[in-house]
C-alpha cells in the first residue's frame, strides 16, 4: 500500500493492535503488578506519564504531553498531504509512527498517562518498559531514517 490511504491503514492497524494489547493486559494483570515470562522478559502493568520508553516521565505534564503528541501528528498529516511519498516504505514508516502516536494519545486522553507492559532485562539492568505503540513509533522512525540516509 502506498499513498495517504496506505499510511492511514497502517496507522489504524497499529492503533488497533496497541489498544487491543493494552485492553487484554489490563484484564489479565492488575495495575502495578507483573508476571515473569522468561529469564529476560516480564509482563508488567504500569502507567507512564512521560513519552516513549519512559523519557521525560519526571517532567511530564498531562497537557504538555498531549500538546506534543498532537503537534507531532499534525506535522505528519501536513507532511503526508504536502509531500507525496515516493515509495511504500516511506508510507509504512510514517504509518507506523502515526499509529504509535495515536495509540499513546488514546491512553493520554483516557488515563492522563500511557499504559506500558513489555519489560526486557539482562540481570538487573531493565530496558525502560514500553508498549506496542512505542515499538511502532521507534520502528517507523528508524525506517524513515534509513530511507533518508539511503537517499543521501
Amino acid at each position: 500500500m502506498s499513498g495517504a490511504r496506505g499510511i492511514f491503514v497502517w496507522a489504524g492497524l497499529v492503533l488497533l493492535l496497541d489498544q487491543a494489547s493494552k485492553l487484554y493486559l489490563a484484564a489479565q494483570l492488575p495495575l502495578n503488578s507483573g508476571l515473569t515470562v522468561t529469564s529476560f522478559f516480564n509482563l508488567v502493568h504500569i502507567r507512564n506519564p512521560g513519552v516513549a520508553f519512559g523519557l521525560m516521565s519526571q517532567t511530564g505534564s498531562r497537557y504538555l504531553m498531549l500538546g506534543l503528541t498532537l503537534a507531532a501528528l499534525a506535522a505528519m498529516v501536513f507532511f503526508i498531504f504536502r509531500h507525496p511519498l515516493k515509495n511504500r516504505w516511506s508510507g509504512l514508516g510514517l504509518g507506523l509512527a502515526m499509529g504509535g502516536a495515536l495509540g499513546n494519545l488514546v491512553d493520554r486522553v483516557r488515563f492522563g498517562e500511557v499504559t506500558d507492559f513489555l519489560d526486557f532485562h539482562i540481570l538487573d539492568y531493565h530496558w525502560p518498559v514500553f508498549n506496542v505503540a512505542d515499538s511502532a513509533l521507534t520502528c517507523g522512525f528508524i525506517l524513515l531514517g534509513l530511507i533518508i540516509i539511503r537517499r543521501s
